[in-house]
């Protein structure tokens, strides 16, 4: 196996209910074949598959990386009406840098479907504020808040969404550079990296994995239509843009965010620090 500079830290497997189209172990093929020596796993909302996880990534002599990809309430998780609930979350994602930081996690997502669930296992930033030892945060996809922020609110009021994560994860914040084609993701990578430089917050490259290979793009829209109760040949659906959310090679990766200081290394950088 060889030493991989870029690691897919942000990864969904078929335990993403109905939204991840592959299982442990075709990820775990995937990554060999690709000659990467580490991978994560960030459910959405859950852990279901950590312990199982873990233990086959390291009989394949693969470097397991324990995560979440949780849903963080706009306020407070305790409150559970349309007006503030359905919907009104964003994504976030957690990766447990040593076993405090696991404990942590398993708190996290435990408060989630506890106490917060309202269509979604939600947590708020106080939950954050008391468990985060131990966890790196990446700030996510374009539902990520910094993300959301930086298009629809505007750059002055995104600075003060990154100064309120650095101040809850102290030296273990990253800014996630995503390209899957999407419009607003150009755009968001652009003001990102800006923000990044300016206020000497890392940033950090992922592909958000939902299917391993390329070709394997129409079982995943299958598994959403199943999700979501409706019909392929619907057009007003739920439906992933483009055909690019499986594990890139290192190759790709660079080819999209090389030219990003830091993008790239520090998927390893994360990886060693754990």
């Amino acid at each position: 196996m060889k030493h991989s500079e870029f690691v897919h830290l942000h990864n969904h497997s078929d335990l993403s209910i109905l939204d991840g189209a592959q299982n442990i172990e075709s990820i775990l093929e995937t990554i060999s074949d690709l000659n990467m020596d580490s991978v994560g796993i960030t459910e959405h909302g859950n852990m279901f598959g950590a312990i199982n996880f873990y233990q086959k990534a390291k009989k394949n002599n693969i470097k397991p990386i324990v995560g979440c990809e949780i849903y963080v309430a706009k306020g407070s998780m305790h409150q559970k009406d349309k007006e503030s609930g359905a919907g009104r979350y964003n994504h976030l994602v957690l990766l447990a840098q040593n076993y405090t930081g696991y404990q942590n996690l398993m708190k996290i997502v435990t408060h989630g479907y506890l106490e917060g669930f309202y269509y979604k296992p939600r947590v708020d930033k106080e939950i954050l504020k008391k468990y985060n030892e131990g966890i790196i945060c990446l700030s996510g996809c374009l539902k990520g808040e910094l993300q959301e922020t930086l298009i629809y609110a505007g750059y002055n009021q995104a600075k003060k969404v990154a100064e309120e994560f650095l101040k809850i994860f102290p030296g273990r914040y990253y800014i996630e550079l995503q390209n899957h084609g999407i419009p607003e993701e150009m755009r968001n990578i652009e003001l990102s990296a800006r923000l990044a430089q300016e206020m000497n917050i890392p940033l950090v490259a992922t592909n958000d994995a939902h299917y391993s290979r390329k070709e394997h793009f129409s079982a995943h829209d299958v598994h959403i239509c199943i999700g979501t109760g409706k019909q392929l040949s619907e057009k007003n659906r739920l439906k992933y843009f483009g055909k690019e959310f499986y594990f890139k090679s290192q190759d790709e990766m660079f080819a999209l965010f090389g030219q990003y200081p830091g993008a790239i290394e520090n998927s390893r950088k994360i990886v060693e620090s754990i």
